[in-house]
């Protein structure tokens, strides 16, 4: 918890201390690395747990060592894969990463508004590089509702902890949502029809982010 001025509680982490959050997205990605080339292949190359682990691993690698915030960390991550990831993982993930540390740069202590602040600047990012919309079959459709339950949450006066259960609930509702739709982006849209009936392995691993950084940040309030 943080604590204002006078010594009552505030719902929230501190930046500062948010290594353990991008860690904990680190071993999500690498241990879920066969499962989304296996969700990728149904429809895609197959190529995109490989990329993500490849990433995500080489990140790890480069903080390991040294303090660093949850924003700057994921500014670092998001240039990161941005610049050195290939296909367009890299530079989709890299731009909702930037976006969201820019949006927390600013903020000592995190805390359901400020995240709900963080995760609407990736998703206007990444709508400003690629028009997909909820329903298209992307990963808008596990960001999207998860900021949504965040923005609702924060305006309900939720806690933070219950904010981040609806956040990762909505998450899971997007991306299962994917599976009955049909492919309007990248290699799997040349199917049409056929791309239906499988989940979108960008859902996926968006979902498998979202919902490391809600038990990770949920481990720093306890």
């Amino acid at each position: 918890m943080l604590w204002n001025g006078d010594k009552t509680k505030m719902s929230g982490f501190k930046n500062a201390a948010g290594k353990p959050v991008l860690l904990k997205i680190v071993a999500a990605i690498q241990k879920n690395k066969d499962y989304l080339g296996e969700v990728d292949g149904l429809i895609g190359d197959g190529d995109h747990g490989m990329n993500m682990n490849k990433g995500f691993t080489m990140f790890a690698g480069e903080i390991a060592g040294k303090e660093i915030s949850f924003s700057d960390g994921l500014d670092e991550l998001g240039n990161l894969l941005f610049s050195k990831i290939g296909g367009s993982m890299g530079p989709i993930y890299g731009t909702v990463f930037m976006g969201m540390a820019e949006a927390g740069s600013d903020l000592d202590g995190i805390d359901t508004a400020g995240l709900a602040k963080m995760f609407g600047a990736g998703l206007e990012g990444l709508q400003g590089i690629v028009e997909a919309k909820v329903g298209d079959k992307t990963l808008v459709d596990t960001l999207s509702p998860a900021f949504d339950a965040l923005k609702t949450a924060a305006a309900c006066g939720a806690d933070f902890k219950s904010a981040l259960a609806a956040m990762k609930t909505a998450a899971e509702k997007g991306r299962d949502s994917t599976k009955d739709l049909v492919a309007k982006f990248g290699r799997s849209s040349r199917l049409g029809e056929r791309s239906r009936g499988v989940l979108d392995a960008g859902a996926c691993s968006c979902c498998i982010i979202l919902s490391a950084i809600a038990d990770g940040i949920a481990e720093q309030l306890s």
